[in-house]
């Protein structure tokens, strides 16, 4: 099986495997590398490991990004703002359903990617060529959802901090709404969507803990025994591993998750 690195690639943060040859290379090494799409300018995500041959496509590490790699890095970037205005131009022009978010050249300049979102299905078979001659280069189109989108333009979330996909999210975990209600979060899509429209990614982050916990605290409707009596549960607090419950006369009180009667505790799943 041959040895690779991961290695983090274009503005969607794609995940390439690469054979990293005889050099010595650690995690953040910025370097050049051969793929399927060309030369490109990525950076090491996962150290070295062994995976089965004919698995995925497999790069070639060239070398550590130079001073000069850098330089030509910034030279592509330079290009970019007329680049994407002449894309835009010709999007108008062929009255494409689409939205442009951003183009990218090789680190070689062989070949411009251009990112975009779309509903539908495009026939991109002139603009193509249109674009490929204004700019005399190779054209790869590339479609993106609108996670892709947010972590490509970034922006800040309601927490006030950068987006997580932005800084450093890595992979697309699935969120689902069932997570929200674990968590006893309003159910308001609105109010649980990211800047994507899509749910938040963060409420995947503390599921597994609330899953956890709540086996260990009695279901919300059921009986329990507590110092002071018999009650009905009302309400469980899981980061405080608290249980609020009901004498019957309405007189509620709250009592730590240890002096409940571990009998009326769900059974682990």
């Amino acid at each position: 099986m041959p040895t690779v690195i991961g290695v983090m690639v274009r503005e969607t943060g794609d995940r390439v495997y690469a054979d990293i040859g005889c050099l010595n290379l650690k995690l953040s090494d910025r370097i050049i590398l051969e793929t399927e799409h060309g030369i490109e300018l990525g950076v090491v995500c996962e150290k070295e490991k062994n995976i089965p041959k004919g698995s995925c496509p497999i790069g070639k590490v060239l070398r550590k990004a130079t001073e000069d790699d850098e330089k030509k890095l910034a030279e592509n970037k330079g290009k970019i703002s007329k680049v994407y205005n002449v894309s835009e131009q010709k999007v108008n022009e062929h009255k494409l359903n689409m939205k442009l978010i951003c183009v990218r050249y090789t680190f070689d300049g062989t070949k411009l990617f251009v990112y975009y979102t779309s509903e539908t299905r495009i026939d991109f078979r002139e603009f193509i060529k249109d674009l490929g001659r204004a700019l005399k280069t190779r054209i790869q189109m590339i479609q993106i959802g609108v996670r892709d989108e947010a972590k490509i333009v970034g922006g800040i979330g309601i927490c006030g901090r950068v987006l997580c996909c932005r800084s450093f999210l890595k992979d697309f975990n699935s969120v689902t709404i069932d997570m929200a209600k674990e968590q006893g979060l309003s159910i308001n899509t609105a109010k649980l969507s990211g800047l994507c429209g899509r749910l938040m990614c963060c409420i995947s982050y503390e599921n597994d803990t609330y899953m956890s916990i709540k086996k260990e605290l009695p279901e919300i409707g059921t009986t329990v025994f507590t110092p002071e009596g018999k009650a009905k549960v009302t309400a469980i607090n899981c980061i405080k591993k608290e249980v609020t419950v009901d004498f019957g006369d309405n007189s509620l009180k709250i009592f730590a998750a240890n002096q409940i009667n571990n009998g009326n505790k769900r059974e682990s799943e």
